[in-house]
């Protein structure tokens, strides 16, 4: 994707996003405070954008960072947004923040995942709600979308599945609509080929919830939750921009009363440390 975005001008680039956006020359330019000619100019190669230019329409057209590094390649600059590892010294502070949102959640599933839906970091009851997944689907990286529809991850296990799968085509679809990435394009038509439980997706209405829940079956019985995502706020970093935090809530008291007896069963059952050293 790379080798044939750098060979592409950045006056093609703009038009490609512009189009992505569904803005129009007059739309852009107005949001852009230049004018349309300007704009066009820019489009068809007869003006060369500044730097700034590159990074103001870009942020008008709100485009991913690692994308605005390509763009600021195919007009002739340097890239200026890092992209380092999250175990980078650089980026400890949100390291060190992640582990505490995902401690701090517990005893409720939470984990991280990259722009691909690889997971990162998750806390403990992950795992535990993990247990006897086909071990191939956990081999690193875990993608979470193909382990939560592939027929030997978390498929079977999903009391709502024809709509929890309905809402996570839906989220990946809207993601490769802004994005264009080619890698959410493959693993969108790879979900879409899992067999599909039969049956109508229920209208949210139908059943009074407020969000989609999402329900797995367990040894402790049907365990009920809605979800949030929580991102960083004004990154300048690639990794810490592409970063997402899940977060999965007890949608009753059922649910949360299960997970805090799973959560203390396996608390009580781990030896206790002596207490010579």
């Amino acid at each position: 994707m790379a080798s044939a975005a750098r060979s592409l001008s950045v006056g093609d680039h703009l038009r490609q996003w512009r189009q992505r956006r569904r803005m129009s020359q007059l739309d852009l330019a107005c949001e852009a405070d230049i004018s349309s000619k300007h704009l066009s100019f820019l489009e068809t190669g007869r003006s060369q954008p500044s730097r700034d230019m590159v990074l103001h329409v870009a942020d008008r057209l709100e485009i991913p960072l690692r994308e605005r590094n390509l763009l600021l390649v195919a007009a002739g600059y340097a890239p200026v947004f890092p992209e380092r590892p999250l175990g980078d010294p650089a980026l400890s502070a949100a390291r060190k923040a992640v582990d505490l949102v995902l401690a701090g959640h517990e005893p409720y599933p939470a984990l991280a995942v990259d722009r691909h839906w690889h997971m990162v970091a998750a806390n403990a009851m992950v795992g535990r709600l993990m247990a006897g997944i086909d071990a191939a689907l956990l081999t690193p990286p875990v993608n979470v979308l193909r382990l939560s529809l592939h027929p030997q991850g978390l498929a079977p296990h999903i009391a709502n599945l024809a709509e929890w799968r309905a809402h996570l085509l839906a989220r990946l679809r809207r993601q490769v609509d802004i994005s264009a990435d080619p890698v959410l394009a493959a693993l969108l038509t790879e979900l879409r080929g899992y067999p599909a439980p039969a049956g109508a997706v229920p209208p949210i209405a139908a059943h009074g919830e407020m969000v989609v829940p999402f329900r797995l079956a367990s040894p402790a019985g049907v365990l009920s939750f809605f979800s949030t995502t929580t991102v960083f706020g004004t990154p300048v970093d690639i990794t810490l921009a592409e970063l997402a935090l899940e977060a999965f809530f007890p949608a009753d008291a059922a649910t949360a009363d299960a997970l805090r007896r799973l959560a203390e069963g396996e608390t009580a059952a781990r030896p206790r440390r002596s207490a010579v050293s």
